[in-house]
């Protein structure tokens, strides 16, 4: 198809629910992508009239690139539009799509639009409680990965997390499995599906570790992006590779050793990491690890409003953030239960004797820091 004729494709229905035509990028065009991912999705066409008529925009190569950074710093969860670029008399058509959002309602900058025929309305207090009630017993992961196949998965990851699971023995068909988990639904996968047992390398699920000696120097750095289950093994081994161990003097006549962390309060934070993690966040979780202290830093802050205080007191209801990820890491055994992480983590640094433990709501995410307490001798 030639490009003419693909604009013409594009255009030819008029705006209405799911197409808008703008002449320039500008405000109104984000507000448009708001309503669409509160609605049922839909394109944004830049460089047509209102009439549908093609007129073309001038743009570079970083033009279209700045404009989706604009829409996704303006937008809350971020929105992340795909773009077609179509070149027309020396200018371009862009065309900016997005699907219906699993998790609703979506904001830019504070507020909240829906698509009506071919306008865009602001949502009424209501109408924002009525959306999100709609997908309250949902969770994103749950939805379907319109952008990967069943070819993007490794299924010698699914067999090694089935055998694993029934000690290995279940069913000869591990797509039956994967259905019977609600990984995949209608032919297609979840998110959680991708992100459980991705193939290859994936920008989703980066994990960026690095050991500091100071604030600005790195001596040593992992950059991880692979299925769920291997970044646990992935970032645990890069993390005790930088582990001292103590030699802790008692009245036997042998040294007691010991890592300079607990090792259990290490894996208790990394698993929550990747369970809770708000894969939406375009940011990767972060570990560095200095002379004194362990700092890990993950997209997504505490749910429903959580405060710090409430979770320590242990005054809240646990909720998953990613409940099928959460099944899924408990059907294996490497989780327990919703709301006891937190408990573990602060009872295996208490048990240990080395190592204290704070935790904090970042401005997107949720950070945990390990710092040490002064020992006896190190090796």
């Amino acid at each position: 198809m030639d490009n003419l004729n693909r604009i013409k494709q594009l255009t030819e229905q008029g705006e209405g629910t799911r197409v808008e035509f703008k002449r320039t990028f500008n405000q109104d065009a984000i507000i448009t992508l708001n309503a669409f991912v509160n609605t049922e999705g839909g394109k944004v066409i830049v460089g047509v009239d209102d009439n549908g008529l093609p007129a073309g925009v001038s743009i570079d190569r970083e033009t279209v690139k700045s404009w989706i950074n604009e829409v996704k710093s303006k937008t809350e969860p971020c929105i992340v539009p795909d773009e077609e670029t179509i070149e027309y008399n020396g200018k371009a058509i862009v065309v900016l799509s997005v699907k219906e959002y699993p998790v609703k309602p979506v904001s830019i900058l504070g507020r909240y639009y829906k698509r009506v025929k071919n306008s865009n309305h602001r949502l009424s207090l209501s109408e924002i409680s009525d959306l999100y009630l709609k997908t309250f017993h949902s969770s994103w992961d749950y939805y379907i990965d319109g952008h990967h196949s069943l070819d993007d998965i490794s299924m010698d990851k699914v067999n090694a997390f089935l055998s694993k699971r029934y000690n290995g023995t279940y069913e000869s068909d591990p797509l039956r499995m994967l259905r019977k988990y609600e990984l995949i639904r209608d032919g297609q996968l979840t998110y959680a599906a991708f992100l459980l047992f991705a193939g290859d390398y994936t920008p989703l699920t980066g994990i960026e570790a690095g050991r500091f000696k100071s604030p600005t120097k790195v001596i040593d750095s992992v950059s991880i992006h692979s299925d769920l289950f291997s970044e646990v093994e992935e970032l645990m081994a890069f993390i005790r590779k930088h582990l001292m161990t103590e030699y802790i003097i008692t009245g036997n006549l042998r040294r007691e050793e010991r890592f300079d962390y607990s090792e259990e309060a290490i894996r208790e934070i990394v698993l929550n990491m990747i369970v809770h993690r708000n894969y939406q966040d375009s940011g990767d979780s972060i570990v560095k690890i200095f002379d004194d202290r362990i700092e890990f830093f993950n997209p997504g802050r505490l749910m429903d409003n959580l405060t710090v205080d409430k979770l320590l007191s242990d005054d809240y209801t646990p909720k998953a953030r990613n409940i099928l990820i959460g099944s899924m890491f408990k059907e294996t055994g490497l989780v327990e239960k919703y709301g006891l992480g937190i408990k573990r983590i602060i009872n295996a640094c208490a048990d240990h004797k080395g190592c204290n433990v704070q935790f904090s709501n970042e401005q997107h995410g949720f950070k945990v820091v390990l710092s040490k307490i002064a020992s006896i001798a190190k090796k």
